[in-house]
């Protein structure tokens, strides 16, 4: 039938109005959760970071008052999930106003893309230009695959930005929240202890009614020296901070001014927004000295983050250790996105990249939050850090930005900058690369955007690890530093282990970029790299990888990266696991996301479990134990002295648990295939709920004497690769209440394109 002018057939607005029975004319479910330029909730307002019901329109004409997500783009992406029902969109449709009246008319008067024929969920605008300033209104709805039509998604608004310098990408202004103690315990007159429960990044406000006019003084702080009593010295950049306030006689409100941080502010770090205001970290505060009467409403704390969805991912399973490292750096995420960007922690505030590619992919395992990345990537382009391997990482995020979104635009704007990013200008004869041969220079420096030195040194050097050095050993170590010993050579394996890696993944992007001659040089070079680093590396006496072109010393590192990044033969592959095994944790919480990921690659799926349940001092378990919430910058104070307890790149984890224990990993860019591959070990259950942009993947997996299950949900306009582990004595393999024929392969019943929806796998003996 011919369409209406208010976008429904005349069929389906019979239907509407009850008077066509719809089970012949079923309107299928509105598309969900949409966004623009990937953000999510374009139409908040907030005011200093609490969330408003004021009006975007309203909003945008005192943008002096209120904040808002501000879309930069002249030519907008959007995106919108789909029901579990329609396991294919055939076609969409998108409408755009100027206002929200006209949109509730289905009139478009900037964009009637009328309807497009793709399985795609996202579209870029193709209307009438944009006017910056303004606020703009749109929704969409899209045919399944048998051509029936849905209903209109709820209406969706963005506010379209005049350009910023600052804002090459669209982000959502910094979010924050209230609130109230846990526990208040009066110790003694005038003497009052209180627990926020957790550690953040906060202000500090108080309603105090005084009997008089005195000073009363204000401790906070991170950790506990004995109950109730808060560490006065905890470590060089484990906060405490004692203040005095003058509180007047009566009721009055206070609110606690941090003072200015000299050493990290010569540091040149990313600054508190004015309508937000300092930060500190403290999660208990104790007040001294204070004539009147404290409650829980009389002390608030207002946290600071970039807007999180607490209901957006879960995770649960037989192991109670298992279930609070993940409460621990899901929580960390959070907590440290307090600036807008991925940075180090509060001692310094500045983005590393080694930070930001365990902090992107965290992020995305726990909330299905995009923006941070990119901001995070564009501030490291143009203001790179020291270690070798870090400039090489610019390229993974790069590339995992196109792998969850499927957005391509950040590959295309930094390609020219990736390219230089790959440091070939190091290679020697042999394609290798190197900073010890002299070819660091001025033009090469400045190509990769270093303008200064770092501690005193020129250019790019050698990391494998951080701290490189250090004095406590222990049982637990070895050697000193988190390097395991290595060796540093001229030809350093970590360094080429992340330029072959970064070489393969520019073969892909320049294939997407249509650069078919890029691709090929790219693919060729690292052919000549796999070789080089063979012959360079490999012992062919223990079939392990040497740290360097001129030492026989294996560590950790230089195996466990050679594993993660496909550089270790297979004929190879078992010797150096049970090598890596044997070095148990002699890394950082940083190399332990390259250790976690070698393994899972590998199949060492149960030792993986061991180390991700530890209660060693080298553990996750143990800064819980050492009484942080956020994950800490170093397994103990006691291996790095300067550490701090608010570090995301100890937040392994969340995306360790996500991406390898449950194994949900896109297979093409933005969900559109993706995979599950539990391997929970030794777990009872495992039961994970996971956003991405298409929606939330949901899976239980629960193994047991009789049977093993796997329960999957896969998002609307998806396809899964799902892989049901085997089981000793279990062969009779059921998908949906039918018996199956699937693929055995590699421990694993191979199960391909399973649609959306929901499936049940049981795994069941004879």
């Amino acid at each position: 039938m011919n369409n209406c002018p208010f976008g429904f057939t005349i069929w389906q607005i019979l239907v509407l109005l009850g008077m066509v029975c719809p089970t012949y004319a079923q309107i299928r479910p509105a598309p969900l959760d949409l966004r623009c330029d990937l953000l999510r909730h374009t139409d908040q307002v907030r005011q200093n970071g609490l969330p408003l019901t004021v009006s975007l329109e309203t909003a945008s004409q005192q943008a002096e008052t209120y904040q808002f997500a501000r879309i930069f783009s002249s030519r907008p992406q959007f995106n919108w999930a789909l029901d579990t029902s329609i396991r294919r969109a055939s076609a969409y449709r998108i409408l755009l106003a100027s206002s929200s009246q006209l949109l509730q008319q289905n009139q478009a008067d900037y964009w009637d893309s009328k309807k497009i024929k793709s399985s795609q969920q996202q579209a870029t605008y193709a209307g009438k230009a944009l006017i910056p300033g303004k606020v703009y209104h749109w929704k969409v709805q899209v045919w399944d695959q048998k051509n029936q039509l849905s209903a209109f998604s709820a209406p969706a608004a963005f506010y379209y930005s005049p350009p910023d310098p600052a804002g090459v990408f669209s982000h959502q202004p910094l979010a924050a929240e209230i609130q109230k103690p846990v526990a208040l315990i009066k110790r003694a007159t005038g003497s009052y202890f209180l627990d926020f429960g957790k550690d953040a990044l906060a202000q500090l406000r108080l309603k105090l009614s005084s009997e008089k006019t005195d000073t009363v003084w204000i401790e906070v702080g991170e950790l506990l020296q004995a109950p109730q009593v808060i560490h006065k010295n905890p470590g060089r950049n484990i906060r405490y901070l004692k203040i005095p306030l003058l509180v007047q006689k009566g009721t009055f409100d206070y609110r606690i001014t941090w003072p200015a941080n000299p050493r990290r502010d010569s540091r040149n770090p990313i600054p508190m927004p004015g309508y937000i205001g300092e930060v500190y970290p403290f999660r208990y505060v104790s007040i001294e000295n204070f004539a009147g009467e404290l409650s829980l409403e009389s002390v608030q704390r207002k946290i600071v983050f970039y807007p999180f969805d607490e209901n957006a991912a879960s995770f649960h399973s037989s192991d109670t250790i298992l279930n609070r490292v993940w409460d621990l750096c899901k929580y960390s995420i959070k907590a440290t996105s307090f600036t807008g960007y991925y940075v180090d922690g509060d001692r310094e505030r500045i983005p590393y990249e080694a930070d930001a590619l365990i902090n992107q992919l965290s992020h995305y395992a726990v909330d299905a939050e995009y923006s941070m990345a990119r901001r995070s990537l564009d501030y490291l382009i143009f203001h790179p850090t020291w270690p070798t391997e870090w400039s090489l990482q610019n390229i993974l995020i790069a590339w995992y930005d196109y792998l969850y979104t499927g957005d391509i635009r950040a590959i295309q704007k930094y390609y020219p900058d990736l390219q230089h990013k790959t440091l070939q200008a190091l290679a020697g004869p042999n394609g290798l690369i190197s900073t010890r041969t002299n070819l660091q220079s001025d033009a090469f420096l400045q190509s990769i955007h270093i303008t200064k030195t770092f501690d005193g040194r020129r250019g790019l050097h050698d990391n494998v690890d951080w701290p490189q050095t250090g004095n406590y050993i222990g049982s637990e170590k070895e050697h000193p530093g988190e390097t395991d010993g290595f060796v540093y050579n001229p030809y350093n394996a970590v360094v080429n282990a992340y330029y072959y890696h970064s070489l393969l993944l520019m073969a892909k992007m320049a294939r997407l970029l249509q650069k078919p001659t890029d691709a090929q040089q790219y693919q060729s070079k690292a052919k000549q790299v796999y070789q080089a680093f063979q012959t360079t590396f490999r012992d062919p006496a223990t079939g392990l990888i040497k740290d360097g072109d001129s030492t026989s010393h294996s560590s950790l590192h230089a195996n466990m990266y050679a594993l993660a990044f496909g550089l270790v033969p297979v004929a190879d592959q078992e010797k150096v696991l049970q090598f890596i095994k044997s070095r148990r944790m002699a890394c950082s919480v940083y190399g332990a996301q390259f250790l976690m990921d070698a393994l899972y690659e590998g199949g060492y799926a149960d030792y993986a479990l061991e180390l991700l349940t530890a209660t060693t001092q080298r553990s996750w378990y143990n800064m819980i134990r050492s009484g942080s919430t956020i994950s800490m910058e170093a397994w103990d104070i006691v291996y790095k002295p300067n550490l701090d307890l608010n570090h995301a790149w100890g937040a392994t984890p969340a995306n360790t648990i996500v991406r390898k224990l449950m194994g949900v990993e896109p297979l093409s860019p933005g969900f559109d295939t993706f995979q599950i591959k539990p391997q929970v070990g030794k777990l009872q259950f495992a039961q994970l709920i996971h956003p991405t942009l298409k929606g939330k993947v949901e899976v239980f997996f629960q193994q047991n004497p009789q049977e093993n299950r796997l329960e999957v949900t896969i998002p609307g306009g998806s396809t899964a690769q799902v892989y049901m582990p085997t089981a000793e004595g279990k062969t009779q393999l059921w998908v949906d209440g039918k018996k199956s024929a699937a693929r055995l392969q590699g421990g694993f019943f191979e199960l391909k394109n399973m649609p959306a929806g929901k499936h049940l796998i049981v795994l069941k003996g004879q």
